[in-house]
Parts: C-alpha cells; sequence; structure tokens
C-alpha cells in the first residue's frame, strides 16, 4: 500500500507509468481520426480546419476541462471509475443505480471494441510497404496473442509501458511538427471559429461530429485508472500528451492541404507523415502502442468487473490474482468473453474503417452516464446548484450532440454496439433485480427467541455432533434477527449440534479498501456474530478473514477452540469447522409478476454459469456443505378434505 501510494504522489516515475497505463487508447487515436473525419468526402480547406478546429476543442472541453479538471475531483479514497463513483453518491437516490449499469455496461463493451480498432489500424499501415497483404490473420494473431497473456499477469511486460508510450508521443509529435513547419498556417485552426463554421455549413455535421469523437474516446480510461496513477500525475503527463496529439493531428491537416479537390480512398494520412525510410519502424512502435491501448482496456474491464461482483451488479465469477502487484487481477470468463468478442469485431468488420461505424457510440453513453453521476457528486460537495446546472447543460448538450453524431452510424456498424450494450446491461440488471425480488421473500426471526433451544441443543447429548464449530453465512443486517432459514437448518433439517455456532455477514462499504471487522457474542461461547466491513475493490476471501478474526479471539482470551472430545482435548487440539451455506431457491409463483417471472427465470440461467457461494467466498470445499432451501413465495390455500370409511 505504501508503495503505491508513492506511486500516486507526483515524480517521474509516476508520470512515465500514467503515460504506460492511461492514455494508451486516447494516445493511438491519431491512428483512424482523421482518416474517419474526411471518409469518402472531397476534401476541402474547410473540412481540413473544421476538422482540426473540432478535435482541438473536443480535446480541449471533453477531456481536460470534464475529466481532467473536474471529474478526477470525485475520487472515492484515492480510486476512480464510474462503480467508483457510483458508490460515493448512491445514498442520494436509489436511481443512480441505473446511470452506473449502463455507464459500467457501455465500458464494457468499448473494451471489446478497442483492441480491434487499435489493433486492425496499427497493422493496416503494412499495405504501404506489402501491397495486396492479407492484415485480418495479423490482426487476430496479436489479438489472441494479447488476451493469451493476461493469465500470467502484466506486471513484468507493464514495465516497459510507460517508456515505449513516451517514445510512441515523442514520435508523433515529431512527425507533426516536421509537416507543420512546412504550413504554419494550419495553427489557425486553433480558432473555434472553423469548428462552427463546419458544424452550422456541412449537411454532413453530424457524421463528421461522430468521426470527432473517437479523439476523446479514451478520456474514461483517465478517470478510471486514478488508483493507479493518482491526479497529479494524470494532470501533469496529460499536458505533455495532449501537446503530442494536437501536433500531431496538425502535421496530418498539412499533408491532407495538398490533397485539396481529391477523394482520400483508403489511404491513411497517419502514415503518410513518416518518410520511406521510417515506415517499417514507425508501424512497429504503432502496433506495440495499440497492443498497450487494449491492455489498459481489458484490465479496465477486469477491475470493472469485480467491481461490479462486489457491489452484487454481475454474477460471482472466478477472480484469479496473477501477480503481486497492487491491483493486478485477472478474471478468466471476461478474459475469453471479451477475446471471442474481439475476434467477431475483426472478422465482420474486416478493416478498421468499417469498425469505426461501430466504434465510439458505447463511449459516448459512458461519458454521459459519467456526467450524471458527476453532477449528483457536486451536488453532495455543496458546489453551488446554479454551476451543476452550468456544468450539466454544457456538457448535456455536447454529449448528446456526440451521441446523435454516432446514432447516425447505427446501420453501418453500430448496431453491434449496441446489442453488446444492451446485453452487458441486461446481465447486470437481472443479477441486480433477481436478488432484490429473492431478499423480498426471505422470512427473518428475532434471533433471541432462539438463545435458549440453540444452547440446548449445543448439550444434547443424544444428538450426534455435528461439527465442533459450525459456521453460517447471513445476509441479516441487524444482530437482532437471523433467516428463518438458518434457524429450519440448525433445528429441524436433521438437527445439528456443535460447541460453537458462528454467524459471519459481509457488509461492502462505499470506500474501495476498507477492511474491518466486529465481534457480538451473542451467547458468550457459543453463539458469536462476525460483521466483515470490506470495501469493493477487497477481495472477499471469507475463509482467510475469518480464520485470522478467529486467531485473534483465540489470542485475547475472548474464545477458546479447543476440541470437547477428551483425546484431542487432553492435546490442546482445536476442534473441527464446518461452513453451512445455504442455497435459496424461490418457487415459480402466480404472485410474481410478469416480469419479474422472466427476471427470475433469466438470474436462474446467470446463476448456472456463475460459480458457487462457496468459491464466491473463498471457502474450502471440504469443509463446507450446500443446503437448498426453498423460498415460499405463495400462502397455499388452506386444503379441505373429506375421510371417508
Amino acid at each position: 500500500m505504501g508503495h503505491h501510494k508513492h506511486i500516486q504522489k507526483l515524480s517521474a516515475a509516476g508520470l512515465l507509468i500514467s503515460l504506460g497505463i492511461i492514455y494508451g487508447d486516447i494516445g493511438t487515436s491519431p491512428l483512424y481520426v482523421f482518416k474517419a473525419i474526411i471518409g469518402d468526402r472531397l476534401i476541402t480547406q474547410d473540412l481540413i480546419l473544421g476538422g482540426l478546429s473540432c478535435i482541438v476543442w473536443t480535446l480541449t472541453l471533453q477531456t481536460t476541462i470534464k475529466y481532467v479538471i473536474i471529474t478526477l475531483q470525485a475520487d472515492n479514497k484515492g480510486e476512480g471509475g464510474i462503480f467508483s463513483l457510483f458508490s460515493l453518491v448512491k445514498r442520494k437516490a436509489k436511481w443512480l443505480i441505473i446511470p452506473a449499469m449502463v455507464g459500467g455496461a457501455a465500458l464494457l463493451a468499448d473494451g471489446i471494441m478497442t483492441p480491434a480498432v487499435t489493433v486492425s489500424a496499427a497493422i493496416e499501415g503494412l499495405g504501404l510497404i506489402y501491397h495486396d497483404l492479407p492484415t485480418v490473420p495479423i490482426v487476430l494473431a496479436i489479438i489472441i496473442f494479447l488476451f493469451g497473456l493476461q493469465q500470467f499477469g502484466t506486471s513484468l511486460v507493464g514495465k516497459a509501458f510507460g517508456p515505449i508510450m513516451w517514445l510512441w508521443f515523442t514520435m508523433i509529435a515529431v512527425l507533426g511538427f516536421v509537416h507543420i513547419m512546412e504550413l504554419p498556417v494550419i495553427l489557425k485552426a486553433i480558432n473555434p471559429y472553423y469548428a462552427y463554421h463546419i458544424l452550422t455549413t456541412n449537411p454532413e455535421a453530424f457524421l463528421i461530429i461522430g468521426a470527432v469523437f473517437l479523439c476523446t474516446t479514451g478520456a474514461e480510461a483517465l478517470y478510471s485508472d486514478l488508483g493507479h496513477c493518482g491526479r497529479s500525475n494524470i494532470r501533469i503527463s496529460w499536458i505533455y500528451v495532449k501537446i503530442c496529439l494536437i501536433l500531431n493531428y496538425m502535421g496530418q491537416g498539412v499533408w491532407l492541404w495538398n490533397l485539396q479537390g481529391k477523394h482520400l480512398g483508403d489511404v491513411n494520412p497517419f502514415y503518410h507523415l513518416m518518410p520511406d525510410w521510417f515506415l517499417i519502424y514507425g508501424i512497429a512502435i504503432a502496433t506495440v502502442a495499440a497492443a498497450i491501448a487494449s491492455q489498459a482496456l481489458i484490465s479496465g474491464s477486469f477491475t470493472l468487473i469485480a467491481e461490479a461482483v462486489r457491489l452484487n451488479l454481475w454474477p460471482k465469477v472466478k477472480i484469479n490474482y496473477p501477480s503481486e502487484q497492487k491491483g493486478q487481477l485477472y478474471v478468466p470468463s471476461m478474459n475469453w468473453i471479451l477475446m471471442v468478442g474481439c475476434i467477431i469485431v475483426v472478422l465482420i468488420f474486416q478493416k478498421s474503417v468499417n469498425m469505426e461505424a461501430a466504434y465510439g457510440l458505447s463511449i459516448t453513453v459512458a461519458m454521459l452516464m459519467t456526467t450524471i453521476l458527476v453532477s449528483v457528486f457536486l451536488l453532495r460537495k455543496k458546489v453551488p446548484r446554479y454551476l451543476i446546472g452550468i456544468f450539466l447543460l454544457i456538457y448535456g448538450v455536447i454529449e448528446l450532440t456526440f451521441l446523435a453524431g454516432n446514432a447516425a452510424k447505427i446501420l453501418h456498424g453500430g448496431w453491434f454496439t449496441l446489442i453488446l450494450g444492451i446485453t452487458l446491461f441486461s446481465v447486470m440488471w437481472t443479477w441486480h433485480n433477481g436478488r432484490r425480488i429473492r431478499n423480498r421473500y426471505m422470512k427473518f426471526v428475532d434471533i433471541q427467541d432462539f438463545y435458549q433451544l440453540i444452547k440446548n441443543i449445543s448439550a444434547d447429548a443424544s444428538i450426534a455432533k455435528y461439527s465442533s464449530n459450525l459456521v453460517y453465512l447471513t445476509s441479516a443486517n441487524f444482530n437482532s434477527e437471523i433467516e428463518s432459514s438458518v434457524i429450519y437448518s440448525i433445528i429441524q433439517k436433521h438437527p445439528k449440534r456443535a460447541d460453537v455456532y458462528w454467524l459471519l455477514h459481509v457488509d461492502v462499504t462505499d470506500e474501495p479498501y476498507t477492511l474491518e471487522y466486529e465481534v457480538d457474542q451473542m451467547i458468550p461461547g457459543k453463539l458469536i456474530r462476525i460483521d466483515f466491513r470490506l470495501g469493493f475493490r477487497v477481495e472477499q476471501r471469507v475463509n482467510a478473514l475469518f480464520r485470522k478474526v478467529v486467531e485473534e479471539l483465540v489470542q485475547s482470551g475472548e474464545i477458546d477452540i479447543t476440541s470437547k472430545y477428551e483425546s484431542l482435548k487432553a492435546q490442546k487440539i482445536p476442534g473441527d469447522f464446518r461452513f453451512v451455506v445455504l442455497e435459496k431457491i424461490i418457487s415459480n409463483s402466480n404472485s410474481l409478476k410478469f416480469i419479474e417471472r422472466v427476471t427470475m427465470s433469466y438470474h436462474r440461467i446467470l446463476k448456472l454459469l456463475s460459480i458457487s457461494e462457496k468459491r464466491g467466498f473463498g471457502l474450502d470445499s471440504s469443509f463446507v456443505t450446500v443446503e437448498k432451501v426453498p423460498l415460499i413465495v405463495d400462502i397455499p390455500d388452506p386444503i379441505v378434505m373429506k375421510r371417508i370409511k
């Protein structure tokens, strides 16, 4: 943790790490943005200057002011990202779960699109050297290699990311600057008049604005990676990155200046900034930069899913920690979903120019959702309402304009992102609501009513001892109550005699790295409840956490877990532990509304695909008993039967 905080402080190492982790997506945008703006339109002075002006002011208003200056203020104990932001504001209103889920689904969809677009755009540069070279197999090979690498962790390779991205940004800045020297007048595109002029006079303004938006697609990553680099490092490194990007875009503008009155065709302005002798080196650096951009999005998707699981917005999935590096995790199921998604994108769209239509739509939606959540955060921070109103108005108009521009692409490939986003959102919505419906029918009872009975069962030698220590996971938020199913399991479903009964409750906090616990000796030495308070970024290894708490209780003399069996007691050997996990099954019922029945059917399918509760909480399966408990929804009509002789 100390090393992590050290990296977050403003330092040369922190700045270099920021370049490697954060700017891959936004940094590789010069590979395809200007090509998308020009498209099959006739190249004119208005189009060049207007496109450049739109890029400069999008990077200024959207990336610099909204994200680097305003949104980075919304840090949750040093962590960023849409779910961190949601955790900060969720107590303000229940409906905020919707923008959080929509934004999360959109970011995951972006994680599928980005590797396909950036790697394709980089590899297509080889066509300038080797004509008619089929690039799709090369792109697929790189993508498969990239996703295959994830399971081993990227901490070793990650150390090289910073210097490589510094080389990339310096390269694109030098290439742009050399061309600007040939035509310095291109710098007048900084004047916002040219952006206003093209958007008000060009009949294809919406299509142009949809292409321009691609220059800021990585802005959301600035906020998501706040915890890895720290606010100061991001803000200072962004100055350098922004200058490099603008210089390169201006350089592409100069190259296009000489093509006025012509069509661009399949030509990519980015690669034509390079002298012939440098082309192969430039393509190699671009390909590595594209791989780094993809890596950042993949890692971001893993973090997003891990947070969603802990916030109960995603089915429980296996999460691995492949290296000692803080925050580095690997989600196998998500890795293969992303890989298959990327392969499908490449096979469907073939070229980066075709993918650009599908790209951008999801990230616009994510940015809109961030705007909503940030405005609630500013409200919570007591920022004057008129300033929040101005923020909402400006960014609402900008992002809705971008959304309209990207919506125009739906028929040309945007449909793919739309289907992707809706599918991912449906999983989050169903998992969240299915759990809510299930909890609605969960019956709780006053635990104090059963204290004497629990003592009696524990002392009843006529009942075979089930375990020395019997542990139940409970979702009861209050110490005074317990699920009736737990009482049913102890008393009626094969009475369970134990020396000590334990109740474990996990509460996920709004802060990222909380790691606290509270002990309540409900029946001293006989019935003990432990409440864990874990941050939404803390791995829920209940088995390990519980063992640690028991060790501390034994050391402090608060509990004696020595086995009560005479032969073991003489040797002071601790008693055995057994976990009982209650799997609650909701019956199909007419008292559920139609939409709720559909939700529960979908929820059951997702539950089959997710990992079990015992694996989700990191329990040792050799000490776990799973009991299925039905949740009765309908109160059945009284049965009237007639007895005959």
